[in-house]
């Protein structure tokens, strides 16, 4: 089927995130003693999260969860696509203004990592980084050996995917950067690692369900999500998109933001996920939306990822134990991914299209290609 590189690595996630915490323990004081040194010398620091495509929306998920338990007084924290950092640097690097730049790549070897690297370093005065990248010999990784205003992190050796998508890459790194910006103490990630790590084998052990639900008639797929989860909807939609070359629509949005017009793209071959958060006040208006989408009675099927905490709902629900109700919404991001993840491998399987290799023109690579650098001028 073409599937066997993807399925092993979308399976072997769970053990990939206890090597990640792994990692983050044994090197925990030299990062705390990194960002500690570049606080003490400038006081709050623009923190800016970088990548291209899934990198991107690594950035993306984990933003709203370290902006509100990471240390306020000491970062202020943004997430920009590298792809709009490089068209447009003077409007994301600022000269005057203390800056870390954290970059995502899996290769490290995609143009606009490592031109997001050069030009931050041409225009910015006081600039640090950090790369958190999967490939040990890649461009990016390259860069920042031998510069002591960088840290590397290298995720886990099998986290560098083989197959055409971002699988373990993207949860590795999401999980890395959750767990580096968390104030919280390592015991507390420690248990949140462990929750997570039960809950992708959850995940994986009910591969059956998630197969039944590709085995749908539809032709679109919409997921929706608030906080962290609306950067893992961008994600996992990404993968439907990508492991079926275009040949499942999809869309993705804000559980509040839907509303708003794309609920226009909802129709008879519609599926509809809304990845419901632990957060209480949240989770009213991702349930409000869920039951909304399921009241119209267009969408061929309206299914909730979430914790199970209410009694009984109306609708198809993929849930997890109560268990895990206390989990916050950063850390479910990770589980919620694997989810959509099987989705994408099995929709693309059950149409015919091979998910390590999915794009028959060869016009979309695993590493982008065709991408020219232009010079950025001096002194500007």
């Amino acid at each position: 089927m073409g599937a066997a590189v993807t399925a092993r690595e979308i399976a072997q996630q769970p053990e990939l995130w206890a090597e990640t915490f792994a990692s983050y323990r044994q090197q925990h004081e030299r990062f705390t003693q990194f960002l500690n040194a570049i606080t003490q010398k400038h006081g709050r620091v623009r923190v800016l999260f970088a990548g291209a495509g899934s990198s991107a929306y690594v950035g993306d998920a984990a933003l709203p969860f370290v902006a509100l338990t990471g240390d306020q007084a000491a970062f202020a924290f943004h997430a920009t696509p590298t792809t709009s950092i490089v068209a447009n640097p003077t409007s994301y690097l600022r000269h005057d203004e203390p800056t870390l730049l954290v970059s995502f790549a899996r290769s490290g070897n995609s143009p606009e990592s490592t031109a997001t690297v050069d030009l931050a370093r041409q225009l910015v005065k006081d600039l640090y980084e950090i790369a958190i990248t999967c490939a040990p010999d890649g461009n990016l990784a390259r860069q920042a050996r031998g510069n002591e205003r960088s840290l590397l992190w290298l995720m886990p050796e099998r986290s560098n995917d083989q197959g055409f998508a971002m699988t373990g890459s993207f949860t590795c790194m999401l999980l890395a950067t959750l767990l580096l910006f968390d104030r919280r103490p390592l015991a507390e990630k420690e248990r949140y690692v462990s929750q997570i790590c039960a809950m992708g084998r959850d995940v994986i052990a009910r591969e059956e369900e998630i197969r039944a639900l590709a085995g749908l008639d539809f032709q679109r797929i919409i997921y929706l999500g608030s906080g962290p989860l609306a950067g893992v909807a961008r994600e996992v939609q990404l993968k439907v998109l990508e492991l079926t070359a275009g040949k499942i629509a999809t869309l993705c949005d804000t559980s509040l933001g839907f509303r708003h017009g794309p609920k226009s793209f909802v129709d008879e071959q519609s599926l509809v996920f809304v990845l419901v958060s632990n957060d209480p006040y949240t989770r009213q208006y991702d349930l409000d939306m869920l039951r909304e989408v399921h009241d119209d009675g267009i969408a061929r099927l309206a299914c909730g990822v979430l914790v199970r905490q209410e009694a009984t709902l109306p609708m198809k629900v993929f849930a997890f134990p109560q268990e895990y109700a206390a989990l916050p919404d950063g850390y479910l991001t990770v589980p919620f991914t694997l989810f959509g993840q099987i989705l994408a491998l099995h929709t693309a399987v059950k149409l015919g299209n091979k998910p390590d290799t999915p794009s028959p023109t060869g016009t979309v690579n695993r590493v982008v290609k065709g991408v020219t650098i232009h010079r950025f001028p001096e002194g500007e």
